[in-house]
């Protein structure tokens, strides 16, 4: 049950930190471009790119993160990620944390069945209603339950570096309508018979079309 949980929690981070991205990208990637669109030679256009580039450094990005988690997202400037992120890291601390305790009162139950405790050791009054078999079985159970806790906790710690790396990087990705693609008919040479040609059209800040790919 709790592997499940902790499964779908990391299905949920994973899924909505992505969720917005290609509008977020876009929207960066226009920003960009208003401040670059001002220079009239394409010097200083060069420059402006390789400022907004150095801004979102993906190395600085994924230490930051790596140092303390949220830090890279906040670099990138998608702040509404950083709840998430310590939403996840801690509800896995919480769970890591109720397991260990329960776990120490499982371990001395069992010790106190099997006359090893220490005198002043005594079983839980919640616990006292389980058989020994259920006391050992238990202790097993949660001692895994640590484990994972710690798994995840470290899988979430990974996701947070991942996705301050991947926005670092595509901040300057273009993803606006400089890009376009055409769907055309063409003709298939392994058969020679019908088919579908995907052209694709590079445009400069102008808007005119460079080259089309065959």
């Amino acid at each position: 049950m709790l592997k499940s949980c902790l499964l779908f929690a990391a299905l949920i981070f994973f899924t909505t930190a992505g969720w917005p991205l290609h509008a977020q990208q876009k929207e960066d990637s226009v920003q960009i471009r208003d401040t670059t669109a001002a220079d009239t030679t394409g010097a200083n256009a060069i420059v402006r790119d390789s400022i907004a580039k150095k801004k979102y450094n993906p190395k600085i990005a994924t230490f930051r993160s790596a140092l303390i988690p949220g830090w890279g997202q906040a670099t990138n400037r998608k702040y509404w990620k950083i709840p998430l992120i310590y939403g996840a890291l801690g509800t896995t601390t919480w769970v890591f944390f109720y397991n260990l305790k329960t776990y120490n009162l499982l371990r001395t139950a069992v010790k106190v069945r099997y006359g090893t405790a220490a005198p002043n050791q005594q079983i839980d009054p919640s616990l006292a209603g389980l058989s020994t078999a259920s006391l050992v079985q238990y202790r097993s159970e949660f001692r895994q339950n640590i484990d994972y806790s710690v798994l995840f906790f470290l899988l979430f710690w990974a996701l947070n570096i991942v996705d301050a790396n991947v926005d670092a990087n595509l901040r300057t990705f273009d993803v606006s309508s400089d890009v376009s693609m055409k769907i055309r008919p063409g003709l298939n040479t392994a058969n020679n018979g019908p088919g579908v040609s995907f052209v694709f059209f590079f445009k400069d800040n102008h808007h005119k079309v460079l080259l089309p790919l065959p």
